[in-house]
């Protein structure tokens, strides 16, 4: 008799750990695109305004405003160029090819006279002349702000001094034309008399044939500068998906709602920590942050994808569905839900045990046509529902000059967790009214960002599916009945 067959013994797959390469690669290339944005939009502007805010004679110029005192002359304020030529090279290169255009008209009938000085020849020749300095300026409406000076002697004639470096004086309107050049300099403008009580109306202009080449030179170096971000993003993006211990692309057909989102409520939940919740997911904010960067060009180059293939790449689709599910786990534990006191993971992957999950069918097929619209044609209802839900409140927190965290607090979620706080905070306990119809208002959140991200091509229902797991759908009706095979009528003979 032989010995009975064992069952063959498999070991468990090895997991794999998230390469750190793909995660430096995501990182590095939503940096880089975010800094191509700069020079994008820089050179946008400056075509812009250099195909259309410019004048016949290629100028851009300012709106014509009313300057006006009662003392004998209006002055700039100091316009520091640089004071020894030469030493701002790179100002140099550009305002040697840019021309200043002044035009003054006197509203009195006086002959006006307009001109640019150096600084301290303009202190020296207004020296007791009573004057006008001109501090500010504010549009829309206009209002000029300005510092009188006093003083006791008659201005001279302002021709009569050698220190302009440019200057005009007539009836009528008067135009100067003056090529920026270092310096420290101030503009003038006097009755030609020297007499007191100057208005004028004026307008300044500036000619800057370099705006187009800079213009050009700032898209361009944007478009390479993105390009290089997207490549190193897609590949870290791939990568990552590829080298990832769970699978990020969200196949697998379901017999539902193509788009799951669910939420356990724990229990108990601690009265306080929720008070402190938002200093616990400054890490989560920061990473957010970068991978919602990401998400914003992924989604781009799915687009693309999407309209000359009619599919989105599985890698793309896995990261960007990756992405949704931290937010969901970061905002269910933190103050779009407060449904659990267990810290969100770092982690990309589905995480079946945590109480805040988010699931998404892989499309195998994707509308062409539809990518063109659905984002904001479409989608408009869509976003005027999300702008009651979650609103547009946010309450931030400032960290030095120049950065912030700011965490969604408005709409009716916000609302509605506010509530749920209070309760927690005297009662101990989530209501669950209030539980189930947070959860709900989220899920239609996601159900319209997975549709405007172009995930899916299902129009999100105008339903508000409420409690802790998506709706079992009805049963559909039942398939007709086959019809019964027909018998042979039996066959008589009779006896020969």
């Amino acid at each position: 008799m032989s010995d009975p067959q064992t069952a063959p013994t498999t070991s468990p797959p090895a997991r794999r750990s998230v390469p750190v390469l793909s995660i430096v690669l995501v990182i590095a290339g939503a940096i880089i695109c975010l800094v191509s944005l700069a020079p994008l939009i820089g050179g946008g502007v400056l075509l812009w305004a250099y195909g259309t805010q410019r004048d016949a004679g290629g100028y851009f110029t300012t709106p014509t405003e009313r300057f006006e005192t009662t003392s004998s002359a209006i002055t700039s304020t100091r316009i520091d160029l640089g004071t020894n030529p030469g030493d701002h090279r790179l100002f140099d290169v550009f305002a040697n090819r840019t021309t200043v255009q002044l035009a003054v008209q006197s509203t009195t009938g006086q002959n006006t006279f307009v001109g640019i000085a150096s600084q301290a020849d303009v202190d020296r020749f207004l020296d007791g002349v009573a004057h006008a300095q001109v501090l500010s300026i504010r549009g829309r409406p206009f209002a000029a702000a300005y510092r009188y000076v006093d003083g006791t002697h008659a201005a001279l004639p302002p021709s009569s001094q050698r220190i302009w470096v440019a200057s005009a004086q007539g009836r009528g309107e008067q135009t100067l034309l003056w090529k920026l050049h270092s310096g420290q300099w101030a503009i003038v403008v006097m009755n030609a008399s020297g007499a007191p009580g100057v208005t004028v109306d004026a307008t300044a202009g500036a000619k800057a044939p370099w705006v187009l080449g800079l213009g050009i030179g700032l898209a361009i170096g944007g478009v390479i500068v993105l390009a290089i971000g997207a490549i190193l993003l897609v590949v870290g993006v791939v990568l990552l998906a590829r080298g990832s211990e769970i699978d990020l692309t969200g196949r697998g057909a379901h017999p539902g709602e193509p788009i799951r989102l669910a939420g356990r409520l724990d229990a108990p939940l601690s009265r306080w920590l929720w008070l402190v919740k938002w200093v616990l997911l400054i890490p989560h904010f920061i990473v957010l942050a970068v991978l919602w960067l990401a998400f914003a060009v992924v989604t781009v180059i799915a687009f693309f994808a999407i309209l000359f293939t009619g599919r989105y790449p599985r890698s793309l689709f896995g990261f960007n569905l990756g992405v949704l599910r931290w937010t969901w786990r970061v905002n269910y534990y933190g103050y779009s839900g407060l449904g659990t006191d267990r810290y969100p993971p770092f982690t990309l992957g589905s995480v079946p045990d945590y109480p805040a999950t988010l699931e998404i069918d892989y499309p195998e097929q994707l509308s062409r046509g539809l990518v063109l619209v659905k984002w904001w044609l479409l989608a408009l209802p869509q976003y005027l529902v999300l702008a009651v839900i979650g609103g547009g409140l946010f309450v931030g927190f400032t960290f030095g000059a120049w950065w912030a965290v700011r965490v969604p607090a408005g709409g009716l979620i916000g609302l509605l967790v506010f509530f749920a706080a209070v309760a927690i905070l005297f009662t101990g306990s989530y209501p669950g009214g209030i539980f189930d119809l947070v959860v709900g208002l989220n899920r239609w959140v996601y159900r319209v960002v997975a549709y405007v991200s172009l995930m899916r091509d299902e129009y999100p229902p105008f339903r508000l599916d409420q409690g802790p797991d998506e709706p079992a759908l009805p049963p559909g009706p039942p398939p007709p009945a086959e019809p019964a095979e027909a018998q042979p009528e039996p066959v008589v003979t009779s006896p020969v």
